[in-house]
């Protein structure tokens, strides 16, 4: 499949760097990556949404992966980030997109649903909603305060050894081999031979600044007259059962998907949440 890494000048004369998957003339879709994550994990989604017959943009946000890292920490926002996809959609001349969000990036789908409803053709959330639940607020302040002092790695299996202390709540069933497919999405190797966090540590700093997100209530109702899938990892700590009942309640055409023995996030391709997505990509063209 043809790839290709573009760049967009952003605000701020900071450059962001996204990967285009070439699909076809269906409506193009956006991946938005989480807090401290990167286009990467979409490398095995991406080509399966562009065999649909569409183009896929898997975005590195300022801060994030080869984009660059931003001076002004308090440009690390949400509300920065959703005029940046903006900025991305603008320079490549796209008009409508389904927007994919994880985490993070869901909370960027729904202020760009919020601001310009015309330019979100259709909503995936993935384990994202208007409420974020303590606990798992709690557990990524944590771990990204702890990345940010913990300074560059030896070894290779060293970074492997902390992305599953981090992360092995959420993926009780991953083996060996996608813990280290999972070390190798997460962290670059220097030119000295170090490894270290394919993120700007002070994304830190800006987290505490100034807060995880604005009031995401007024932005989740707009999605009541867009098409929204909800994927939902079973063993979250992020997005709990109640918070799902309060956003099914107050968007009742919401789709939901629940994603067996995952926790925060499922990357999508698990059979059950692919399945929903492929529906949910058919119905929109």
């Amino acid at each position: 499949m043809a790839t290709e890494q573009i760049e967009i000048s952003l605000s701020g004369g900071v450059v962001m760097r996204a990967e285009k998957f070439a699909g076809g003339e269906n409506t193009p879709t956006i991946c938005i990556p989480g807090l401290t994550r990167n286009a990467q994990d979409f490398l095995d989604l991406a080509p399966k949404i562009a065999a649909t017959g569409r183009d896929v943009f898997a975005v590195n946000l300022r801060g994030r992966g080869p984009s660059d890292h931003d001076p002004e920490i308090k440009n690390y926002f949400p509300t920065i980030y959703r005029d940046d996809i903006f900025a991305l959609m603008d320079q490549m001349e796209i008009g409508e997109a389904i927007f994919v969000g994880t985490s993070l990036g869901g909370i960027i789908t729904m202020l760009a649903n919020e601001k310009s409803p015309d330019r979100v053709k259709a909503a995936v959330l993935n384990d994202v909603g208007p409420d974020l639940a303590p606990e798992g607020l709690a557990r990524i302040a944590t771990y990204v305060a702890e990345n940010a002092n913990a300074g560059p790695m030896m070894q290779f299996e060293d970074t492997v050894a902390r992305i599953k202390a981090i992360n092995q709540v959420a993926f009780p069933d991953a083996t060996e081999d996608q813990w280290r497919d999972f070390a190798g999405r997460t962290f670059v190797q220097k030119d000295d031979g170090e490894w270290e966090f394919y993120y700007d540590p002070n994304i830190s700093a800006a987290l505490i600044a100034n807060g995880p997100a604005p009031d995401l209530w007024p932005a989740f109702s707009t999605l009541m007259d867009t098409p929204t899938l909800l994927m939902h990892g079973e063993l979250s700590d992020l997005l709990n059962d109640e918070i799902v009942q309060k956003m099914r309640a107050a968007c009742p055409d919401i789709e939901y998907i629940r994603v067996p023995r995952i926790g925060h996030a499922p990357f999508m391709t698990e059979p059950v949440a692919w399945a929903a997505l492929e529906r949910f990509f058919a119905k929109i063209g």
